[in-house]
């Protein structure tokens, strides 16, 4: 039985957020500008794959992050409240599966996202910075820096709990980004400088099969999010109810912002969809909007992507300072606040570095979701409930359940494959430290 590891887990996370706090929780860990790779998804599947991909993936996440919650509820009920998702496979599949399994692919997950929102913050700086000086000599891995400083400092809050303001920004600035992606792509569609729509799938038969896979990793980080024990540790207790109130709130945000981006990016763009749509609203460092449009909208991203990486800085922060930081003293004392600051940084300085080593945005959200995300949101979930409730063989959710995590598990190492065979692919293409 896995309990709190003592005083510095209680204090990482707090036990007094509402289930309003939790929703702007969700909603940052899962509506992230990652959102703006989804047309180039579609340019991989067509327009009935890529959006029946999107749809079963909002209809699948939603149903699985309630299974875990119920998990969840559940112990909690039993005196045996889970803060992590590494308890809780500890705690109903037996320790290995925590410490070898569970534990390492979550890590992988939110340090991964970590790198990927700092490229993406990086991107939205060289955005701003061509605007004002097309001719300019800087960098993209000089951007990433940037961001990476920037996210240095966020990173040195001392709890989930105390995002929960700025989780309430980042979910008003995810819809502003998103209503602006969408208005950029439907004005450019509709304007003499659109490319010429194709909206065919090119390539050979294996090329377009291993698109599929990648573009179906792609969609489940977007939709993923690997840190619902993490959330639900957040609310006072009781917790029964709210974890679906905040899910009700964060899924309402996903729907009006994947389906518009989505969408409205793939008929402007067709099959040359950019990994990151907004490269699309530029050609020849000219860009296709007014220049105050894109200067808004890459304002927007900026600012909801670092919110984002912060949040998923909290479960690296709480492996690595539950060891090195005393949880007998306060959270401010020297003791404590020399070894956050250290390890955090840490963190965000070898997350930075990876980001402008490897500038692949796409390749980097097929990567992690095939090895993190599905995994995690996809296939475990339906595994902790049926173990869980012990659900009869006979009965249509353990069978249900056990469908879904069967087809995801296809999926899932089908996608990996294709991932890595894409970065192999990429490899050959750009160079260390490419400006992209």
């Amino acid at each position: 039985m896995c309990l709190f590891d003592g005083v510095y887990t209680e204090i990482l996370f707090y036990f007094v957020g509402s289930w309003l706090h939790c929703g702007y929780h969700l909603t940052t860990s899962i509506v992230a500008p990652a959102l703006l790779s989804l047309p180039f998804a579609f340019a991989l599947l067509g327009w009935v794959g890529g959006v029946l991909c999107l749809v079963v993936s909002a209809l699948v996440t939603f149903y699985s992050y309630n299974l875990l919650s119920l998990c969840l509820e559940h112990y909690a009920d039993l005196g045996q409240r889970q803060l992590r998702f590494r308890d809780m496979a500890t705690d109903i599949l037996g320790p290995a599966w925590g410490r070898y399994l569970v534990g390492p692919m979550q890590f992988e997950v939110c340090f991964g996202a970590v790198i990927a929102c700092t490229l993406l913050a990086g991107q939205s700086m060289k955005f701003i910075y061509l605007l004002s000086t097309p001719d300019g000599t800087l960098k993209l891995y000089h951007f990433v820096i940037f961001s990476g400083a920037l996210t240095l400092v966020l990173a040195q809050l001392p709890s989930f709990h105390s995002l929960r303001h700025i989780n309430l920004i980042s979910l008003i600035l995810c819809l502003f980004y998103s209503a602006c992606a969408t208005a950029g792509s439907i004005y450019i569609g509709n304007s003499n400088k659109a490319p010429i729509k194709d909206y065919s799938v090119n390539g050979s038969m294996q090329n377009r099969l291993f698109g599929a896979f990648n573009a179906i990793s792609i969609i489940a980080t977007t939709y993923g999010n690997g840190i619902i024990p993490e959330i639900q540790a957040t609310i006072a207790p009781p917790t029964k109810g709210k974890m679906f109130k905040g899910l009700c709130v964060c899924y309402a945000v996903v729907l009006s912002t994947f389906f518009s981006v989505a969408i409205s990016g793939y008929w402007a763009f067709g099959s040359q969809a950019n990994g990151n749509v907004l490269v699309n609203f530029m050609a020849n460092k000219k860009p296709l909007v007014p220049s105050w449009f894109l200067l808004m909208t890459n304002v927007f991203t900026l600012l909801q992507v670092t919110a984002t990486s912060t949040v998923y800085l909290q479960p690296t922060n709480e492996v690595l300072e539950s060891k090195f930081a005393d949880p007998k003293l306060d959270q401010f004392c020297k003791r404590n606040v020399i070894p956050r600051l250290i390890f955090r940084s840490l963190t965000v300085i070898i997350a930075t570095l990876i980001a402008a080593m490897l500038p692949f945005f796409g390749d980097i959200m097929a990567f992690f979701g095939a090895f993190g995300c599905i995994p995690l949101d996809f296939i475990l979930p339906m595994v902790f409930y049926n173990v869980t409730f012990r659900q009869s063989k006979r009965g249509l959710v353990f069978w249900g359940n056990t469908l879904i995590a069967t087809i995801f598990t296809v999926f899932g190492v089908l996608a990996a494959i294709s991932s890595i065979r894409q970065i192999v692919l990429d490899a050959r293409t750009y160079k260390l430290f490419a400006d992209m």
